[in-house]
């Protein structure tokens, strides 16, 4: 694949950007005119897992894109009806992708083309520093497949995922992405989910049970549920959602190294911005209502989340209320 879009430049975005750029021609779709002028001025850079720096073509304006062969949509779920609505006509021969957290991506995007979709789901994370540079910090695979609604050629998922290990990435595919999507929303619902509600990033806590107070029985009651909705659907998960989240606060063996990563959901909380409760929890309670589960937990952690939401708003209109 000679020249790919990367559609959004935010963390991943950025991410996939600067590490594509090195292997090919990479275009970049950005909200602002002046983060594109950025781009094609001083290109990016990356530090962390990866040190480098990467001339990438950028552009706030889809009519000014080139034709493409692959297109990442990699901004979060909260803007895809709308980045998805700037899509519509461009590089109609063009193989799309989705990276956004929980299910429904692919639905979103499908509605405004008629490209082939691949769908994937990340673990890869890392901070923007601004407009031209990106820290790496989780240097973790992303998982890839054909999505059944487009019937997309497998070679294509093949090719991407060669594309993106020759950039320095870590990809695998897999002819059916199903099973992993699952793996990842169920694991994203209760962590992302305490993490919003406590303010604590992913740390040690999430996976202890020693106490009856101990965090870890709320974080395995929400996979619990999660594991219950998905055997609901006939889907036998990829991975097991408890074991990945005693495996990622198992990193670093000392104080100095301890593994404490911010989720998504606990950056935006920290930022109050809008969060993507409604496509992580809130895909969860979705499909338990559609398959008759009694999701309790989940669904209390998803309204919770929208009330914080709320609350940032009412402080702003009424800050003698909320003591903001």
């Amino acid at each position: 694949m000679n020249r790919v879009c990367i559609v959004g430049a935010g963390t991943i975005g950025s991410l996939l950007a600067v590490h594509l750029g090195r292997v090919s021609e990479t275009w970049v779709l950005t909200r602002r005119a002046d983060h594109a002028r950025r781009l094609n001025e001083d290109g990016l850079t990356v530090r962390g897992k990866s040190s480098f720096h990467a001339q990438v073509h950028a552009t706030a304006d889809p009519v000014e894109l080139p034709e493409f062969e692959l297109g990442i949509v990699a901004c979060k779920a909260t803007e895809l009806e709308t980045v998805a609505t700037r899509l519509e006509g461009v590089a109609p021969g063009a193989v799309m992708m989705t990276i956004q957290n929980g299910l429904g991506a692919e639905e979103v995007v499908a509605r405004h083309g008629e490209w082939p979709l691949i769908s994937a789901v990340t673990f890869m994370s890392g901070r923007r520093h601004g407009d031209v540079e990106v820290e790496y910090e989780l240097d973790t695979a992303t998982w890839l497949g054909p999505w059944a609604g487009t019937g997309t050629p497998l070679d294509a998922v093949r090719a991407t995922a060669d594309l993106l290990v020759a950039a320095g990435l870590r990809a695998e595919w897999m002819a059916d992405l199903l099973p992993a999507q699952w793996s990842k929303l169920i694991f994203n619902s209760a962590v992302n989910g305490v993490a919003s509600l406590t303010e604590l990033p992913h740390v040690q806590m999430f996976a202890e049970e020693d106490e009856p107070t101990a965090l870890g029985h709320v974080v395995r009651a929400l996979i619990d549920e999660g594991k219950a909705v998905a055997a609901a659907a006939g889907v036998e998960l990829y991975e097991d959602p408890w074991e990945m989240n005693c495996l990622a606060v198992a990193r670093g063996e000392t104080a100095a190294s301890a593994y404490a990563h911010v989720p998504s959901m606990l950056h935006d909380v920290l930022m109050r911005q809008p969060t993507e409760v409604d496509f992580i929890a809130g895909a969860v309670v979705r499909e338990a209502q559609k398959h008759g589960v009694s999701v309790p937990i989940t669904a209390t952690v998803h309204r919770l989340i929208k009330a914080k939401e709320a609350s940032w708003a009412l402080a702003r209109e009424r800050p003698e209320v909320v003591g903001a």
